[in-house]
């Protein structure tokens, strides 16, 4: 079976079904993408928090492709295997003004750049205070082209996918995509090396690193119920014990807002934390919960920490 490569320049800014194709693939190919950071390359491990302030963030978020799979049709779902993905050594994490859950309470740029330990799947966190976060390696972005003309943001998600963020379609994991046009014009990018559920609440970054990543393309006819990413994964039983913090609200968007701003408060006050490190510290660990949306008017919305990530108290 041929095994396809894109290179790190052949990527673009926009899902748009004009963009002619990189390659021309048989539908049950592999394909393995070599794909810059979220930040294009601005960003290295030499970059400090004033970085920020001069990132173009019109090159952010660009995804590798497409790809045009044969036999792929209208109509038609695109499975996308995840088969492997390599991260760099090191990734990064910011507060980027305008963005985020809190974007309003938080408007100053900040960075942190981790350094990944693959052997042992951690980064540190905080080593003083033994404070560290699994590593989970995923793609952010994953989709094919929409079937309407025009040039979309690679930043949302759509119904073909896009930036879903969803660190459970990671290795092993298998994603269905509805095909829009012939020959579903796949890409992928926004490498991360770890992600709190929810999507990069605290402030739209995760650890965002380099990656390789190899996926099999296949063009599927008997699943025509496929309107919006479906997938399937394999969630391993834990042990885990978490520390939740809870937003109560008639608005979603606020109890979830509140949940992670109770959850800041935790950090900062039990473990000396800095309200920023805090707020990346959500971002990258910690998982959001829809708890309660039965009993109207008001949602109950969960952020979860694990405690294995927290370390000791002050």
């Amino acid at each position: 079976m041929s095994i396809h490569s894109l290179k790190r320049s052949q990527c673009n800014l926009a899902w748009d079904n004009s963009i002619p194709p990189v390659i021309q693939i048989q539908s049950g190919e592999q394909v393995t993408f070599d794909c810059l950071d979220a930040s294009n390359g601005q960003l290295t491990p030499e970059s400090t928090a004033p970085s920020i302030g001069t990132l173009d963030l019109s090159l952010c978020d660009q995804v590798n492709g497409p790809v045009y799979v044969k036999g792929a049709n209208v109509g038609d779902t695109l499975q996308v295997d995840v088969l492997s993905i390599e991260n760099a050594d090191w990734g990064w994490t910011a507060l980027i003004p305008g963005f985020g859950l809190l974007a309003d309470e938080y408007p100053e740029p900040a960075l942190k750049i981790w350094k990944l330990n693959h052997e042992e799947g951690f980064a540190w966190f905080k080593e003083a205070k033994g404070m560290k976060v699994p590593l989970r390696p995923f793609a952010g972005e994953m989709g094919v082209a929409p079937g309407k003309k025009g040039s979309y943001s690679t930043i949302p998600p759509y119904p073909t996918g896009g930036n879903i963020d969803t660190r459970h379609v990671t290795v092993g994991s298998t994603l269905y995509l509805p095909i829009e046009v012939d020959g579903a014009l796949f890409s992928i990018g926004d490498g991360h090396a770890a992600q709190g559920d929810g999507g990069e609440v605290a402030e739209r970054t995760a650890i965002e690193t380099p990656m390789k990543v190899t996926v099999r393309l296949t063009a599927r006819k008997d699943k025509p119920y496929t309107k919006t990413p479906h997938f399937s994964t394999f969630v391993a039983a834990s042990d885990e014990e978490y520390y939740c913090t809870t937003g109560v609200d008639s608005d979603i968007r606020e109890a979830t807002r509140s949940a992670v701003r109770s959850m800041i408060e935790f950090l900062t006050t039990d473990y000396g934390l800095e309200k920023a490190e805090a707020y990346m510290l959500c971002s990258v660990a910690g998982d959001l919960r829809m708890h309660e949306v039965v009993d109207m008017p008001n949602y109950v919305i969960g952020m979860m920490m694990p405690k294995s990530v927290l370390g000791v108290k002050v």
